[in-house]
């Protein structure tokens, strides 16, 4: 507890420099972070500061001397730059718990993540599992964070897919409770006093209205009048079903749950990240754009309220499936990955996968298979699903199971080492103030530390922005953070583990370094843990 974060150091460090602009920059390359940490490049130093004064330091403004890099190796125990002194750590490498947890006070009012996918058909498709994952995962990202979450439509408490459960996704079900009928015979109510509204009137030459419509709804006269940018042009007339203002009433009533949950929340305040609030995310397929566009603005011509007008779409790429040989269905796209899945690690373990003690391994890798399939590139771009050939293994560097494989070998590195003290090979781990971290010398061990377990609570942080209101409705987020992170934690990790031995020979002079590396690990399982978790993915003990 108060170690600064690296957002945080960055901005000390560029106060100590006086009212210059922002020059520090942190270092992230394998090679340079075992001579620094942070640095300001000469070239920019130089255009600040002509003269070649820096400027002295002061209370509470470290020194800086002379021109390039700052060390600060004593990061994690407190902010201490020096001008090109090594500061050995001996105490405070502890990142695993206190800065996993959000900051207390972090709740920034709450947000209503609305699936449309989850309207539609029973027999889901891969593309609608896109943004039904990514929904998943940004509500954890944002509980994480302190925010109140609703999610929005509530599955039938009976016949939901099938798929759903198997990919562990945590969504709420529910019939939308007795008020809803009075909600959406309000909502009939307001269609006969809106301008924009007429009957459907039906005659002689005049097309069949499908079954169920109430009236039709002018929504690009609405769009001229109200001045809205960032609808389709192509919107003109809706016709209005009793199923539009159903899904409708139960968005309106997310809302008011919301607001209930979170007093402060006031529906006239702002966007997550500006203040407390109410806020609407649409997290659409770009198949379903269009349809979710209409049902945004009927809302806002049925309720102009502020919280409708806060309302935004998240909009993810196609999902193109290679060479099917028919359409293939959600549940479908699962067995055929869990297959694959089995037949990978039948081919890497042998007969140790075939027990049944592997089944449940099985399903979590792939359950991580799909998850990062679909999560670990940009929701804005193209996904390629090839079901055709073997696309799935537990070899490759980018997958899910290669993450779940490198989370597993930090359970079996933990496992030994506690067999090992029982035995009386080893002695217990020493409490964090009496681990030497000046063994640590590796430039794979200060890679961990400083790009992975210092930067992971900004990691999550990024990854659960949602950006302020502009005139568009299109938002993007980083959903992808989490996924890429994972990645190349376990990249980094993996070399680290196979070229050093961390557990090795029991003699007492090995002891301090030995200590030192178990400790750093720690806190490597622990963000593994943590950043897995916001997948809905449980830590593996064996593969």
């Amino acid at each position: 507890e108060g170690r600064p974060g690296v957002a945080a150091t960055l901005r000390a460090l560029n106060g100590a420099l006086g009212p210059a602009g922002p020059l520090w920059v942190k270092e992230s390359g394998a090679r340079n972070l075992r001579h620094r940490d942070f640095l300001a490049p000469r070239a920019a130093l130089r255009a600040v500061f002509p003269g070649g004064q820096v400027g002295p330091g002061g209370a509470g403004r470290p020194r800086v001397v002379g021109w390039g890099c700052v060390m600060s190796r004593g990061l994690c125990g407190g902010l201490c730059p020096c001008g090109g002194e090594s500061v050995p750590v001996r105490r405070g490498l502890c990142p695993c718990r206190g800065v996993l947890a959000p900051a207390a006070g972090a709740r920034e009012g709450g947000v209503v993540l609305h699936c449309p996918a989850l309207r539609g058909p029973a027999a889901l498709r891969p593309r609608h599992l896109r943004p039904v994952l990514l929904a998943d995962h940004l509500a954890q990202l944002l509980r994480a964070q302190g925010v109140g979450v609703q999610l929005v439509p509530a599955l039938p408490e009976e016949g939901s897919p099938e798929v759903l459960r198997q990919l562990r996704i945590d969504w709420p079900s529910g019939s939308g409770g007795s008020s809803l009928p009075d909600a959406v015979s309000a909502m009939k109510a307001a269609l006969s006093r809106v301008p924009c509204a007429s009957a459907c009137e039906q005659g002689p030459g005049t097309a069949v209205l499908p079954k169920g419509v109430i009236c039709k709804v002018h929504l690009k006269s609405f769009v001229e009048q109200q001045g809205l940018v960032g609808y389709d042009p192509n919107l003109d007339v809706l016709l209005v079903t009793e199923g539009m203002l159903r899904s409708l009433a139960e968005l309106q009533q997310a809302v008011l749950q919301c607001l209930v949950s979170d007093p402060m929340a006031l529906p006239a305040s702002c966007f997550p990240g500006q203040g407390s609030c109410c806020s609407i995310v649409h997290v659409v397929s770009c198949e379903e754009e269009f349809q979710q566009q209409q049902m945004d603005l009927l809302w806002r011509i049925l309720d102009p309220g502020a919280h409708t007008a806060l309302q935004k779409h998240l909009v993810c790429g196609p999902v193109k499936v290679t060479n099917p040989s028919s359409p293939i269905g959600a549940d479908q796209y699962f067995q055929l990955r869990k297959r694959q899945m089995y037949e990978a690690s039948v081919m890497k373990y042998g007969e140790l996968a075939q027990d049944e003690a592997w089944t449940g391994v099985i399903d979590t890798l792939t359950v991580a298979a799909i998850r990062f399939e679909m999560l670990s590139t940009a929701h804005r771009s193209q996904i390629t699903l090839d079901l055709e050939n073997n696309s799935i293994s537990t070899k490759g560097t980018k997958s899910g199971a290669f993450v779940m494989y490198n989370c597993a070998r930090l359970a079996t590195l933990f496992d030994n080492f506690q067999r090992a003290v029982e035995r009386g090979t080893y002695p217990p781990l020493p409490p964090v103030s009496e681990l030497n971290f000046s063994c640590l010398r590796e430039e794979g061990e200060w890679l961990l530390l400083f790009n992975y377990l210092l930067p992971f609570p900004e990691v999550l942080q990024q990854a659960a922005q949602l950006p302020a209101p502009s005139k568009g409705i299109r938002i993007t987020a980083n959903t992808e953070t989490v996924c890429k992170f994972l990645i190349q934690l376990s990249m980094d990790f993996s070399s680290y583990y196979n070229r050093v031995h961390v557990l090795g020979e029991p003699f007492p002079h090995l002891f301090d370094q030995m200590f030192a590396r178990l400790q750093l690990l720690g806190a490597v399982r622990d963000v593994f843990h943590s950043a897995l978790a916001t997948l809905h993915l449980p830590p593996l003990s064996q593969i």
